[in-house]
Formats: structure tokens, sequence, C-alpha cells
């Protein structure tokens, strides 16, 4: 499968994850349901998809996504705290992949 391909499928992914993750939150009446984990994954295998090849890399780019799940940047913060939908669900975990993979350009700048 080529990039092109996985990105195509990583879109249809995020895109179909807004509406399941959407309905989800309503039918357990909380729009961020710790069970809901399909906005962390989704946005994962982006992280995945650019980072390079080696356990090292793929191990600090978790570490890194949780982070930045976790402390949630601006505008991650603004999603999660503003937008209650399966959108901002999903968003506020894009966010913390783009930064994820910020900061791995940058380690890859300094180490190679």
């Amino acid at each position: 499968m080529s990039e092109f391909e996985l990105l195509g499928f990583l879109f249809v992914c995020f895109f179909g994850g807004i509406i399941v993750v959407h309905r989800t939150g309503v039918d357990l009446g909380v729009t961020d349901h710790g069970s809901i984990v399909w906005d962390e994954i989704v946005p994962f295998w982006l992280v995945l998809l650019f980072c390079p090849m080696h356990w090292m890399w793929q191990s600090t780019a978790l570490v890194l996504f949780r982070l930045f799940d976790i402390t949630k940047p601006q505008p991650a913060r603004y999603f999660d705290q503003q937008v209650k939908n399966g959108f901002g669900v999903m968003c506020d975990d894009l966010v913390a992949a783009a930064y994820t993979l910020l900061a791995l350009a940058i380690l890859r700048f300094v180490l190679e």
C-alpha cells in the first residue's frame, strides 16, 4: 500500500471516527469517555506513517504523543474544552499528533 493510499485510509478513519466517536459519546453520556480510544489510534497511525522505521523512534513517538495528548497544548486544549462533539474529540488528538511530528522532526534535525 502506498503512502497516498494510507493517507486516504487515515482520512476515512478520521472522518468516520468523528461520527462514531460522537455517537458513542452521546450513548455513554460523556463526550470523551475514557473507553473511547479511536481518537488516539487514528492520529497515532498518522505519526507512525511519518516516523522512521526503528523501534527507538517509534517508542519516542509514542511517549511524545502521550505527553502532548495528556498536557493538551493549544489548540488541543481548546478542542478538548470547548468543542464537545466527535469533531472536538478527534481534533484534540490530531493536534497532539502534529506536535509529535514537529518534535520528531526537530529531534531528527538535531541528531542526524
